[in-house]
């Protein structure tokens, strides 16, 4: 009899060292579980209380199927933002004063629980975001390693104090890194488990605390972090939830002033619009992931077969629905039929369905908003476009309840803006460069730079490309993903330009000092 535990099997977005045949068994008992606890309501939880709300409650419907309610969600008002916001600040002083190691034992804690809970979180995940199985998992397993690598950045930097050289030999010098205060969080919904466990996990071991609030259309996935901190021990007011929308608590999450800082992963104009206002008495700090429109870039000696299966999982995994999503493919001339040929077919092949089902590659998109928007771009697409393949909805039984689109891809002039606009949408556009030169010129014109895929067997092309791309994460002939992939100590995750607001990232090793500002501390001793 088989003693593998959950927390045995590991597996992320490129690899799988695990038993597949008992990771499914693991997921479809988890994925029972989490279906028979559908349709409850749930609370705010401030100071580690139940918090209820007047406000009418907010429906988590599935995108498999919208007439699946998932749970009743409370509906936070600017007044719970107060109260939240003053638990943290009450309990910022002790939390500053824990002890470091202290702070990274617990956090390590609920990296283990997170791990102990992976296949109910994926499971989760995966009806309230649409998310495959292995994509759900890997979300889960990245949220563990994000905890984890985090609290080895306090670990190498010793807390990060540091033993400074003398002037005059009866002083010492020590450099402190502190935590702000209060942190706001606020995530996005298509890594509510990652992003919200990589954003909250460092500003806690830096010795802050945190307000947190998922994304409206992931409260589940939210609530589900939010009780591991508590069950690993974060003491009460460190980690405070609410959940609700965010034209109501958005504004009064970063405005209130006992907010110290922020943390978002989100749109960019909502970016921009925190990070022009948040500073008004001194600047604070304002950290900002805010999309992509990333771009691959095919040469003449790429390896065809490589570059059309790393744009295929990049473009639609997830439904094009990651920052980093390969959107835009520029393809040297002279592969270019070939190369869109290859692409085709392979996206062709791609299993859509019911994402907790086994096989199932592609699910749907997160919600009608998002489905009328791909109806609109991709109208315009059939009207203005070649259509290569996809561009419209996907009908029949498996997909009429949710809201489930085709794979698209569209082959544009370079001057359309389908190639500088973020659809957030399973639609890539093509197409085609006489040379790197002009692939590079057109990658950089998008206001975006965050990931950047390319293909070539060309050394002298590599380092070009490296040279002149504006992307924050690259990619060399990645099979697995053109653009997408990045893990916690293996790729940083920066966004460059509209991307992004400090030029260090998520996933890398300059991340939790960003929660920090600088303290010199000075004694003299004299006689």
């Amino acid at each position: 009899m088989s003693t593998l535990a959950p927390e045995d099997i590991r597996i992320t977005y490129t690899s799988q060292s695990a038993d597949m045949d008992a990771a499914h068994r693991f997921f479809d008992a988890a994925l029972a579980k989490v279906r028979s606890e559908a349709g409850r309501e749930y609370p705010l939880y401030i100071d580690h209380k139940p918090v209820k709300s007047s406000e009418a409650l907010l429906d988590d419907a599935s995108p498999i199927d919208s007439s699946l309610i998932l749970g009743r969600f409370a509906a936070a008002t600017p007044a719970h933002v107060d109260q939240a916001i003053r638990s943290a600040a009450a309990q910022k002083g002790a939390w500053r004063r824990t002890p470091w190691t202290e702070r990274v034992a617990l956090l390590r804690k609920a990296a283990q629980l997170t791990r102990q809970r992976k296949f109910e979180l994926a499971a989760v995940m995966s009806l309230e975001v649409g998310k495959s199985r292995l994509e759900a998992l890997g979300d889960a397993e990245e949220s563990a390693d994000l905890i984890d690598y985090y609290c080895e950045q306090m670990v190498k930097a010793e807390g990060f104090v540091t033993t400074m050289s003398k002037i005059t030999p009866i002083e010492t010098n020590v450099d402190v890194l502190r935590p702000y205060g209060v942190f706001v969080c606020i995530a996005p919904f298509n890594f509510p488990l990652a992003l919200s466990a990589g954003m909250s996990s460092a500003a806690l071991v830096a010795g802050n605390t945190v307000v947190y609030k998922p994304a409206q259309d992931t409260p589940w996935t939210g609530l589900k972090l939010y009780e591991i901190y508590r069950d690993a021990g974060i003491p009460a007011g460190v980690v405070n939830f609410i959940t609700g929308k965010g034209s109501v608590i958005g504004d009064p999450l970063w405005q209130h002033p006992l907010t110290d800082g922020i943390v978002f992963t989100g749109s960019k104009e909502v970016g921009l619009h925190m990070y022009a206002q948040f500073s008004k008495k001194w600047v604070k700090p304002c950290l900002l992931e805010l999309g992509g429109k990333n771009p691959a870039i095919v040469m003449d000696s790429a390896d065809l077969d490589m570059a059309a299966e790393g744009v295929m999982r990049s473009a639609f995994g997830l439904q094009g629905q990651k920052c980093s999503a390969c959107s835009r493919v520029y393809v040297h001339k002279a592969v270019a039929e070939p190369f869109f040929a290859k692409l085709v077919e392979r996206a062709k092949a791609i299993k859509a369905g019911d994402p907790t089902e086994r096989d199932v590659f592609f699910g749907p998109v997160i919600n009608e908003r998002a489905a009328k928007k791909f109806d609109a771009v991709a109208a315009r697409a059939k009207k203005e476009y070649e259509v290569l393949l996809g561009g419209e909805r996907l009908k029949g039984p498996a997909f009429d309840k949710g809201w489930f689109v085709a794979p698209t891809i569209v082959k544009a002039p370079l001057s359309s803006d389908f190639f500088m606009e973020e659809f957030f949408l399973p639609l890539l556009t093509v197409g085609v460069v006489d040379s790197l030169e002009v692939a590079l010129e057109e990658s950089n014109k998008a206001e975006f730079g965050l990931t950047g895929g390319f293909y070539s067997k060309k050394q002298e092309e590599i380092e070009a490309f490296w040279d002149g791309i504006e992307s924050g994460v690259t990619y060399v002939n990645k099979r697995s993903g053109a653009t997408t992939g990045a893990w916690p100590g293996a790729q940083s995750f920066t966004g460059w330009k509209g991307s992004g607001s400090t030029g260090k990232g998520g996933c890398g090793p300059y991340y939790v000092s960003q929660f920090m500002r600088e303290q010199s501390r000075t004694v003299i001793k004299e006689g």
